[in-house]
């Protein structure tokens, strides 16, 4: 009887396992045909997203500095008008945003195209404030391969137009973690999650250093 108990919750476990990555598959198929590798291929849309990702003693980590390269790159050959830079500054200690600002200004980017999300807690908060806040229609992700895929399936499915471009550094435990957070990706699309922090809407058209404190 034990034995059967230990097979029986083995056998869900991975069952369990096989669905989350069945699910990381199917969001990279089906947002392969939306995925560029080079900024002179991908079409025109309103604004590059930068995602966010870890900073140290106040400056990019080199994961994050390398999609602010990427977001360079699609303003500086006209494919995109704005940049959007989207991340976690929940704490006054810890800010993904405004180092990526700085780092855009420093590259020559006018400060009226940096906009600045500092709610963006998750990937599935920064689409839906894109969407909501920023009223943001088309847009170009910038990230690496191994998050692309659910964050335009994220975006696509909140209705906007959106395409990927890869920025480069992948390491294996990062494809790891996508597998459950497919899964989770999906789940908040299903019930619909509304992030924490909306607010009023912040128009592209504007100048974006009203969002940046």
């Amino acid at each position: 009887m034990h034995n059967r108990r230990i097979r029986l919750i083995l056998a869900v476990l991975l069952l369990l396992l096989a669905a989350c990555i069945s699910v990381a598959l199917a969001m990279r198929l089906a947002m392969s045909p939306y995925i560029y590798i080079s900024a002179s291929d991908i079409p025109n849309t309103q604004v590059a997203v930068v995602l966010g990702a870890s900073v140290r003693r106040g400056q990019p980590s080199p994961v994050l500095a390398l999609r602010a390269d990427a977001a360079i790159a699609l303003y500086k050959s006209k494919k995109v008008r704005k940049i959007l830079v989207t991340g976690d500054n929940g704490e006054l200690q810890y800010d993904e945003v405004t180092p990526v600002r700085k780092y855009l200004i420093n590259a020559g980017i006018p400060a009226d195209d940096i906009f600045l999300d500092h709610a963006g807690f998750d990937t599935y908060s920064s689409m839906y404030r894109a969407r909501n806040v920023f009223r943001v229609d088309s847009m170009t992700i910038v990230t690496q391969d191994f998050h692309m895929p659910r964050s335009l399936f994220v975006a696509r499915h909140l209705g906007m137009t959106a395409y990927g471009l890869i920025a480069p550094g992948e390491n294996t435990r990062s494809y790891v973690r996508e597998v459950p957070a497919s899964l989770k990706a999906l789940l908040d699309l299903t019930v619909r999650r509304q992030p924490k922090y909306l607010g009023e809407p912040i128009l592209l058209t504007g100048s974006g250093t009203s969002t940046w404190y």
